[in-house]
């Protein structure tokens, strides 16, 4: 791999990049190693946000690389059309026991947005399977996000992500966000305030008829919209409400899943048992793409159960390509070896009082934290959303550190195998880039 600077950057069309800001001021990385990348000049960069949400055990993990390496000797493609491989079905059975056996069976993807797309299409067909093809709404979430594909940007709800797109899939609906600085400002784990908004869905059914609802797909924790943190009790009565009706709930666990919570997955943390999950990121420890939904065996055997021949007319080329599955298989047992879960545990608390003692600093208006994911809110520059915060990634990024920002929102979110003394590292720089930002 080239560790210079590129002769010519114009080739490339960055994906949710200001291309000429970044052209003209690169930030590029050309190593990564434990809780660090390296960039182009030799600099040692602390990832505040496991790189984009999906390395929860660090970054060139041994057992990982040599895993991936092996198998591209081995096996370099494989088909899962009507034929597969051993460590597709290896890593199905290791997959069931990391959820718990909550769910019974795993359909893989390559992403989460390809993940979303399934479970919708997923919940479509189930119903129809079932006698029932007039649930064909979907509803979503404001401030949600789902991917970029057309089915997951029709069900979120961040309108940057949807304006230039045409009107999207019909049918769909969404619920309010919980998001309420009023009420449940600087709050350590799930706020007091918001669970009657899972009521809202009632409204949309006595609009809509729940004949005609297909699913709800939340995110247990709104990650890429700036950490939104579901109110106590929100995401029970959702769960309610759904089998009340017969909507089937989706949990967008892309974000969420495989650790970010100090569980394995928000289904864990909040004891809430959704129909399918979507999940993607950490799956791999960001090493090669892939991603995975997890259904229920009712979902799963409606589609069995129907006449003989192909039962779902879905999937990927890649779909459990061999490397992923080596990297899925090995990020797993890494889990297990190094105790990843119950050491994110254990800075849990510390993280935390660190990220609540940047509270009173210039321009914070709001910090919160669940798991190790926090949310760092700050004041708007008037007529320029969005401003404040990138200038503190620029320049955190400049004095070493990794962060993350959606609008004026600071997201981190780190490995999980991070210490306190990288805890320490990153706030202690993070508090003198807030204290100095204009």
């Amino acid at each position: 791999m080239n560790l210079d600077r590129p002769a010519s950057m114009s080739s490339f069309w960055m994906p949710f990049t200001n291309n000429r800001d970044f052209k003209a001021h690169p930030r590029l990385l050309v190593s990564a190693e434990g809780m660090y990348y390296r960039d182009v000049d030799g600099n040692a960069i602390l990832d505040g946000t496991a790189g984009l949400w999906c390395v929860p055990c660090g970054h060139a993990q041994p057992r990982i690389v040599a895993a991936v390496r092996e198998m591209v000797g081995q096996l370099d493609f494989a088909p899962t059309f009507q034929m597969g491989h051993p460590a597709a079905f290896d890593l199905a059975e290791k997959l069931m026991e990391f959820t718990g056996h909550r769910f019974g069976h795993v359909f893989y993807t390559n992403s989460g947005s390809e993940s979303v797309d399934t479970a919708l299409k997923m919940a479509l067909a189930y119903h129809k399977a079932r006698g029932e093809p007039g649930r064909t709404r979907l509803i979503g979430r404001e401030r949600g996000y789902h991917g970029v594909g057309f089915g997951g940007i029709s069900v979120g709800g961040i309108a940057t992500n949807r304006k230039s797109f045409g009107p999207l899939l019909t049918g769909v609906d969404h619920l309010p966000h919980t998001h309420n600085l009023e009420q449940n400002a600087y709050t350590r784990g799930e706020p007091s305030f918001g669970a009657h908004l899972a009521d809202e869905l009632e409204r949309i059914v006595a609009l809509h008829d729940a004949s005609t609802i297909a699913a709800v797909i939340v995110e247990p924790v709104a990650g890429s919209t700036g950490v939104l943190i579901p109110p106590k009790g929100y995401l029970k009565r959702l769960r309610e409400l759904c089998t009340k009706h017969g909507i089937l709930l989706i949990f967008d666990e892309v974000i969420t899943g495989f650790g970010r919570m100090a569980t394995p997955f928000a289904v864990d943390y909040f004891d809430v048992e959704p129909d399918l999950m979507t999940t993607a990121k950490g799956l791999t420890n960001g090493v090669v793409p892939m991603g995975a939904v997890f259904t229920k065996k009712h979902i799963h055997d409606a589609f069995i159960d129907g006449p003989a021949g192909i039962e779902l007319f879905h999937g990927y080329t890649y779909s459990g390509h061999p490397l992923a599955c080596a990297a899925a298989l090995a990020t797993l047992q890494v889990f297990e070896e190094q105790q990843v879960l119950q050491h994110a545990k254990s800075i849990q608390g510390y993280w935390e009082d660190a990220v609540h003692s940047l509270k009173g600093l210039p321009h914070v208006i709001d910090l919160r934290t669940i798991g190790l994911i926090a949310g760092i809110e700050l004041a708007s520059k008037p007529g320029q959303v969005g401003a404040r915060a990138f200038d503190a990634f620029k320049t955190a990024f400049a004095d070493g550190v990794l962060t993350r920002t959606t609008g004026d929102i600071i997201a981190l979110s780190p490995p999980l195998l991070f210490e306190k003394q990288h805890i320490d590292e990153l706030f202690g720089k993070l508090t003198k880039v807030l204290k100095h930002l204009n």
